[in-house]
């Protein structure tokens, strides 16, 4: 079994104890709303529905991503976590709707709270479960790159701090006896809801449409730079895609002209090997090697050249706006 594929079977483990972990909550919150009539509670309630749907989606979009590449899908099945994390988005944005709806409803129609006190324990300890599970979530998520689980962490998370904001809210009921507060704790936090689906829903949409990661370019342009070799005349027309926890990277380097097509491929090699050494995320590299002419000489760093034509005048840094520029850039420079 490689590497890869246990990373993606520890994953679906992962995944599979946060929907057990969902189901209980979401149970424990519908007991809570049960015995309260809380529509304040509703709200937590609610979302754990959608957070259960979340997590067998993610589930099944984990165990599709570790089905290897094919004819129709020569990068792989990686993208799928992204149309995970866009469905949980829209269902949360539904949730949260929902929740306002409702609150609106409450409002001009209160019904009567009870039994609070019990309420509040429950959605309490649900509240701290759900951080517990979310903060594991994105640490497993961020260390084998997987957006579906950084993605329903994040929500698990944010269930919490409204779960906190839900609870001084509850408390004040509790106190006050005015009922109007649930409804206007149900319509903040269904508002909180609904933005955090959007924001889920833009940073997949960014990932799905291969919106340029200027974060994870500069983090190459300094690795390329930090070990960059003399032979390495240029790099550019480098881009960068994310498929599942994959970095599928395609650049072009400027070799000396009279490189043999061995020394050439050494030289690709060693970029290739530099780059999965010191980049901590996993990455397929691909290299197309361009011969170098005198408009390069200035700023060519091989100490002793035969064929040099020009003084050497400058050092140029691999900088994120020269690796990304296309060859038609490179030649308008010149």
């Amino acid at each position: 079994m490689n590497t890869i594929f246990k990373e993606e079977v520890y994953k679906q483990k992962v995944q599979k104890y946060l929907v057990i972990g969902s189901i209980l909550l979401m149970a424990g919150k519908f007991i809570a709303y049960y015995l309260t009539n809380s529509v304040g509670i509703l709200t937590d309630a609610m979302e754990s529905i959608v957070n259960v749907f979340a997590g067998f989606i993610g589930l099944y979009s984990l165990h599709i991503s570790t089905k290897p590449k094919d004819s129709n899908h020569p990068f792989g099945h990686g993208k799928v976590e992204l149309i995970s994390a866009s469905i949980e988005g829209l269902l949360i944005i539904f949730a949260g709707i929902t929740i306002i709806s409702e609150g609106i409803k409450r409002f001009f129609n209160p019904g009567i709270v009870e039994k609070l006190d019990i309420g509040i324990i429950i959605i309490i300890l649900a509240g701290i479960i759900n951080f517990f599970m979310g903060t594991y979530s994105i640490y497993i998520g961020k260390k084998y790159n997987s957006i579906a689980l950084i993605a329903g962490g994040k929500h698990l998370q944010s269930d919490t701090y409204s779960t906190i904001g839900l609870t001084v809210g509850l408390i004040i009921l509790w106190f006050t006896k005015i009922e109007w507060i649930d409804s206007i704790l149900a319509l903040i936090f269904g508002g909180i809801i609904v933005i955090t689906g959007i924001l889920i829903l833009k940073k997949t949409i960014t990932n799905l449409l291969d919106t340029a990661d200027s974060k994870e370019l500069n983090t190459l342009a300094d690795i390329l730079e930090k070990h960059r070799q003399n032979d390495w005349i240029d790099i550019h027309n480098l881009k960068m895609i994310k498929y599942g926890n994959l970095f599928y990277i395609d650049c072009d380097l400027t070799l000396p002209w009279y490189y043999s097509i061995r020394q050439g491929h050494k030289a690709c090699s060693e970029l290739e090997k530099i780059i999965s050494n010191n980049y901590s995320s996993k990455v397929l590299l691909s290299v197309h090697s361009d011969s170098c002419d005198e408009k390069y000489c200035s700023y060519c760093n091989i100490p002793i050249c035969p064929h040099r034509k020009a003084k050497f005048i400058f050092h140029q840094q691999f900088s994120l706006k020269d690796i990304t520029k296309s060859d038609e850039d490179k030649n308008e420079k010149y």
